[in-house]
């Protein structure tokens, strides 16, 4: 009689690649915003119940995309809070500030429709185009 084997491990890609637009760069971020909490959860749900500020840096473009987008994960990750919507103040390509608006979640009326563990910079990027502007993210799910 063969010996069976208990396990064997195989690859797998836990990654979701996310494309966002904006007409306008303070538009890119504001949609990446929605984009990420649409993508976690049913966002037509969520109220505009409390207003946080977000604040970050980053060296060029990509990288402020996904240190802005680390900022608002955090938020659900690191406080179990969703945000429905997201206001850009003021943004170069090294610092942006936002106010996004939500409330904390409510297993009650919200669901989670996939778990987003971190942005990455696989492959981040963001460029201007002839109609506005284009981002891309990897999220570790």
């Amino acid at each position: 009689m063969g010996h069976l084997k208990k396990y064997r491990t195989f690859d797998h890609t836990a990654d979701l690649g996310i494309e966002v637009y904006g007409r306008t760069i303070e538009e890119l971020f504001a949609n990446a915003s929605f984009a990420l909490y649409d993508v976690m959860s049913d966002i037509r749900h969520t109220e505009q119940r409390e207003e946080r500020g977000i604040q970050t840096g980053g060296s060029d473009w990509a990288d402020l995309l996904v240190n802005f987008l680390r900022e608002t994960l955090y938020l659900f990750n690191g406080e179990g809070w969703l945000v429905q919507a997201c206001r850009i103040d003021s943004i170069t390509n090294y610092a942006v500030k936002a106010v996004v608006a939500g409330e904390a979640f409510d297993p009650s009326r919200h669901t989670v429709k996939m778990e987003i563990k971190a942005i990455t910079y696989h492959q981040a990027a963001v460029l201007e185009t002839a109609t506005g502007w284009k981002g891309r993210v990897i999220c570790d799910v």
